[in-house]
């Protein structure tokens, strides 16, 4: 049952995720600079989780404290901060399409890099996963067409790929000692931090863009960034970093369907084949239990690497 309810917090992580950068491109449209877009979304969610760990005090357990307190700033302020960086900065330079592909290299950075330091195993089952779910993201986001290539933009997208990785990887080793919401909170605002200073080191940031902006900022930071935390962290915590990599490839085929909603965009066949393989994996993945799941059902307990199933966000 929790690998069930760990998929499904995933994939609503996903689809939130999937919709940043559409609201991106949007908040663009209306002169929103980057440096203000990062700090208003990092800001604005960090105090909406403080307000929801006021609200409800029996998420703040447990607690992080010492250097679970210091790695999960860490987390926000180096990780976050500069995969999000890279992130907004290549959205401004290439298609979305091209940028979520470049950035979905990760699953595989990530099952790869787990395998290597002995955190996961690389069975079939996650073998096939892997592969459907990644010729299905490529299936959706080549099938549109007429994608130009920015090799500054890619290199910024795979930048943020490799850093997303590395967040990934040490977000697990905390993630199972600290309640999601105060992990989440604690994130936001170590990045809200690390922009702050930056803005207050550059000048300040910039506000003069339309009215629309505001709008679409406390989309990117209430949808995009506390729900698809809170989400993501939750479902971490269940499945693991590889599984949750790999349902996290819901992402494109969500932001292609807004596209073709929002901007007109049409899906293709190939497009629709894609999002068919993706959904696929999912089922792959949840077709039976884990091997953590049945080794507690023989009141058994699971080693880390069972605890943690190759694979695990998590953020943008």
């Amino acid at each position: 049952m929790l690998g069930v309810m760990g998929a499904v917090l995933c994939l609503v992580s996903a689809a939130c995720f999937g919709a940043m950068a559409i609201f991106g491109k949007l908040a663009y449209d209306a002169g929103v600079p980057t440096g203000t877009l990062l700090l208003v979304r990092f800001a604005l969610a960090a105090a909406l989780l403080g307000l929801v760990l006021l609200a409800r005090p029996e998420l703040r357990r447990p607690g992080a404290r010492g250097r679970i307190l210091l790695t999960a700033l860490g987390l926000g302020a180096v990780g976050y901060a500069l995969q999000a960086g890279l992130f907004f900065a290549a959205l401004q330079r290439m298609d979305a399409s091209l940028l979520s592909l470049i950035l979905y290299t990760y699953p595989v950075l990530v099952t790869v890099a787990a395998v290597a330091l002995g955190r996961d195993r690389l069975t079939r089952r996650r073998v096939v996963a892997l592969v459907a779910a990644s010729a299905g993201t490529l299936l959706v986001l080549l099938g549109a067409g007429g994608i130009t290539f920015d090799p500054a933009g890619a290199l910024l997208a795979f930048g943020a790929a490799v850093v997303y990785t590395g967040y990934i990887l040490v977000a697990d080793t905390v993630v199972h000692r600290v309640a999601p919401v105060v992990l989440s909170a604690l994130v936001m605002t170590g990045a809200a931090g690390a922009f702050g200073a930056r803005a207050a080191l550059t000048g300040g940031i910039g506000t003069g863009f339309a009215p629309r902006g505001w709008f679409w900022l406390a989309c990117i930071a209430v949808v995009s960034t506390v729900v698809a935390m809170l989400t993501f962290f939750a479902g971490l915590q269940r499945i693991g970093p590889s599984a949750a990599a790999i349902l996290s490839t819901l992402e494109p085929v969500v932001t292609t369907a807004l596209a073709a909603l929002v901007l007109g965009e049409s899906l293709s066949a190939a497009q629709l084949a894609g999002g068919v393989l993706v959904l696929g994996s999912v089922a792959v993945i949840q077709s039976r239990p884990r091997e953590g799941e049945r080794l507690r059902r023989r009141g058994t307990r699971p080693s880390r690497a069972d605890a943690a199933v190759p694979g695990g966000p998590a953020t943008r």
